[in-house]
């Protein structure tokens, strides 16, 4: 027995020794391929674009076939308020925000070249010993397990190549990272190379890192926040600081003892920065006010579309994704204070579930749009009812379509008389509401109690085509020739306005009788801070100021006395006009106070009857909320 089991243990330790003997020559035929790989490689690069006759230097021809000009790397954009504020944050793709050389930590650029490329300082780009070492382990596992990438190899993979792992990839790693240390110094490949990888949670470079993480600039990091942040690159999903803080913070500590082993830092300083707390401030990402961001990104797209003649959808949205990559600012007209108080309006007097409200508010001395609600609790992504809505306008329009054309084209006043008694024209009857009829009345009694006859037979006069050549100016989106109708003067449309679109429309009875094209975004600056887009629009001339100034008095006339008595004491000068539509289905106001012109709409989104509420006149609550003084 005593033998066999000698037999057997030395039958054992041959075996053993047969393997590690397989191992050392798998190992050694590794270290040998790949000293003949690489030299075999650039040859076969050489020969494969030689022309007849005429060999190109290895370095001549690196020049003319890789191109380092395009990058895969995208930066977030930005859109600000009128103050400066960040309100929303971009990422499309990736969050990325590019931190200059300066702006980095010395600290930090050792870490990670004592963690991830000793030799950096060194090597042209690549380390042949450490590909070695690496081929040599690949070889035994069956598998590529080990890259030995240099900083500079990583950077050419995140930076101009991708993550798949095959020896293809990994000798075009090396060529772009032989041209990158031609092109660049080392300083600014680290400055690449640390703007480039991933930092997990759509954080790409050390700017949106500390960003993310910590709140702070990369300078206003501390050594041990420094090292926090880079244990999480060399695996992010592993090292997740949210997920897994405890990883993290063990692979800080590791690297923080390698700073110390090759005298990056003292090992009484190492032992301290290990001991300090990680404290993480993580929120999502910045989308404050989003009713309003939705429009700018909207209206982002008129933009580029005019400026740069795309028409085309798919061109126009791959234009729009490139833009937005790389890293602009849109630059708005946002009043966060107001934007406040039209969002919180909304929410307070449409506590019925079922009903949903909008509101626009436009600076109109500037032609800025000031605030937007898109709705009662609205949420990135939603239908944004203050410009996407259209509904009928009810009374709202009769200042637009009938009023102002009618003091434009003929002499009269607000003391001048009109028929508000029963009219039919070629089947048409519309009726005053409740069914009151009345006599001659002033044009002023007409307006400001929203009778229809009158606006009826105004409008006739006028001609309908007449004055819905008016109307051209404020480009309303959804009228069409079935719209040129006797009903439309009380607001009888087939599709109706937005409104945004009202809003816009009404700031020309505060400006003279010029519009100007309210707009949300006030320029988009690119990267470095220069101008790429901005409106450039001329005013128009719909009105004579005279014309203008009659209505205006008409509309101040309607909160003192008229159907908008609910919105006075809003300010001395407030005026506005109702709008309230068959069956209660919609109730709008849209009226000025001040330099502001704000318009509110009311309803359910399929449209229903709201009488149950008419007595609260919450349209009106909320339009006093926002402007009143």
């Amino acid at each position: 027995m005593k033998n066999q089991l000698i037999r057997s243990d030395n039958r054992m330790s041959n075996k053993i020794h047969l393997t590690q003997k397989g191992i050392t020559v798998r190992i050694t035929t590794g270290y040998l391929l790949i000293l003949l790989l690489i030299p075999a490689f650039i040859a076969i690069v050489m020969l494969t674009f030689t022309e007849a006759g005429n060999v190109a230097s290895f370095s001549a021809t690196l020049d003319e076939k890789i191109d380092l000009t395009e990058t895969k790397l995208s930066q977030t954009s930005l859109i600000l308020a009128n103050n400066g504020e960040v309100i929303t944050e971009i990422y499309r793709p990736m969050n990325r925000s590019y931190a200059a050389g300066h702006e980095i930590p010395d600290f930090i650029k050792n870490v990670f070249i004592v963690s991830e490329d000793r030799n950096f300082e060194k090597h042209p780009g690549f380390d042949l010993p450490a590909i070695g070492r690496a081929f040599a382990i690949n070889i035994h596992s069956d598998d590529i397990e080990q890259g030995a990438s240099t900083i500079t190899q990583q950077l050419a993979r995140n930076q101009y190549l991708n993550h798949h792992k095959s020896y293809n990839r990994k000798l075009s790693e090396v060529l772009y990272a032989y041209q990158l240390e031609k092109s660049f110094s080392k300083a600014e490949i680290l400055e690449q190379y640390l703007n480039a990888i991933y930092f997990h949670n759509s954080a790409y470079g050390i700017k949106a890192a500390a960003d993310y993480y910590f709140k702070k600039t990369p300078a206003k990091l501390t050594e041990a926040e420094q090292a926090f942040l880079a244990a999480i690159p060399n695996n992010p999903s592993y090292y997740d600081p949210i997920k897994h803080f405890e990883r993290t913070k063990k692979r800080q500590e590791r690297l923080i003892d390698q700073m110390a082993q090759h005298g990056k830092i003292k090992p009484e300083a190492a032992n301290k920065v290990k001991k300090e707390p990680i404290i993480l401030t993580v929120d999502s990402r910045k989308n404050s006010y989003p009713d309003y961001s939705s429009y700018v990104l909207h209206e982002l797209r008129e933009l580029i579309s005019e400026q740069e003649n795309l028409d085309n959808p798919d061109d126009l949205s791959a234009r729009i994704v490139e833009l937005l990559r790389s890293g602009v600012t849109l630059h708005t007209n946002l009043d966060i204070n107001m934007q406040k108080r039209a969002v919180q309006a909304v929410s307070k007097h449409l506590p019925d579930a079922e009903i949903q409200g909008a509101a626009t508010v436009i600076n109109h001395e500037t032609g800025q749009i000031v605030a937007m609600s898109g709705g009662k609790g609205y949420q990135s992504g939603d239908f944004n009812r203050a410009y996407q809505a259209f509904r009928q306008p009810g009374s709202a329009v009769k200042p637009l379509l009938v009023y102002a054309p009618y003091f434009e084209r003929f002499d009269a006043n607000q003391d001048s008389q009109i028929n508000a008694g029963p009219l039919c024209v070629k089947g048409y009857c519309p009726k005053n509401y409740g069914g009151s009829t009345y006599g001659m009345v002033s044009l002023e009694r007409a307006f400001t109690n929203s009778y229809n006859t009158p606006a009826v037979r105004i409008l006739q006069q006028v001609g309908v085509d007449e004055a819905f050549g008016d109307l051209k100016a404020f480009q309303f989106g959804k009228i069409t020739k079935q719209d040129h109708v006797l009903a439309s003067a009380v607001g009888g449309f087939t599709t109706g306005m937005s409104p945004l679109e009202m809003t816009s429309a009404y700031t020309v009875f505060s400006n003279k009788g010029i519009f100007l094209k309210p707009r949300a975004i006030s320029k988009v600056t690119g990267f470095t801070g220069e101008v790429l887009y901005q409106w450039n629009e001329d005013p128009l001339q719909v009105w004579n100021p005279s014309t203008a100034a009659k209505v205006r008095i008409l509309l101040q006339k309607t909160v003192t006395s008229g159907t908008a008595r609910k919105v006075a004491g809003a300010g001395l000068d407030a005026g506005g006009k109702t709008g309230t539509t068959n069956d209660f289905k919609d109730f709008w106001f849209i009226g000025f106070n001040g330099s502001m012109t704000a318009g509110v709409w009311v309803g359910k989104d399929k449209p229903e009857s709201m009488e149950k509420i008419n007595h609260q006149s919450p349209h009106l609550l909320i339009w006093k909320d926002i402007l009143k003084k």
